[in-house]
């Protein structure tokens, strides 16, 4: 008689898979570096602001999320516009935020601790390329979206002289067409593209920023 086929690992416990990519995913936090605020970040952050409320205007009080939130470049403007906002990143930044005020907490962006339905507003500014699953994370932000809600997602553009593809904790520099497409099917709404381009020392760069909402009930 022949013996028993083994059962794989895995299939006597469903989980360690998904242990494997936490713990994958926890290793990876030791890429991660501070998000020293910088004059040109200030600028952009502070202009496409200005935009996101001008094409879906957010009412005082409302629960923002912010992740990646660096040291509080983006929470400064939510608090002067007095939106009730909670930053969420890895390592010092978190001290950071909260030496200064802001509502911060140590997270990491591909399993969002939070109750479905739970923002107004998700700012998501230079974080997907940070992500190992920009499709599941695009699909995290939607679930921790009200109805209505809205958010901004900007990141590098790949093939510029800055090299953004080739950043240490960059996986995931992709093109237009493709986030578009991720962004259309993680369910989002009325999707709005436009290009931020500056000048730096070496040459012309380029971020893509979208605004975009999920659909309401």
């Amino acid at each position: 008689m022949s013996e028993p086929e083994q059962m794989p690992a895995t299939a006597a416990d469903p989980l360690a898979k998904y242990a494997r990519l936490e713990a994958f995913c926890r290793k990876l936090w030791s890429d991660v570096y501070p998000e020293t605020p910088t004059g040109l970040h200030a600028d952009i952050t502070a202009k496409v602001w200005e935009k996101v409320k001008a094409t879906f205007p957010v009412a005082e009080g409302a629960r923002v999320l912010d992740i990646g939130c660096g040291q509080g470049v983006a929470l400064k403007h939510f608090a002067a516009d007095r939106l009730n906002a909670t930053g969420i990143a890895i390592g010092e930044d978190v001290r950071i935020c909260r030496e200064a005020g802001y509502d911060a907490v140590e997270m990491d962006l591909t399993f969002l601790e939070f109750p479905d339905d739970t923002f107004d507003l998700v700012w998501c500014r230079h974080v997907l390329e940070h992500s190992i699953m920009p499709f599941f994370t695009l699909a995290e932000i939607f679930r921790v979206l009200k109805p209505g809600g809205v958010v901004y997602i900007e990141v590098p553009c790949p093939d510029t002289v800055a090299g953004h593809e080739l950043n240490k904790n960059h996986y995931s520099v992709f093109g237009q067409r493709m986030l578009h497409d991720l962004i259309r099917r993680s369910g989002f709404v009325d999707i709005n593209h436009f290009d931020i381009g500056f000048q730096l020392k070496m040459g012309p760069d380029k971020y893509w920023g979208f605004i975009q909402r999920k659909p309401a009930a």
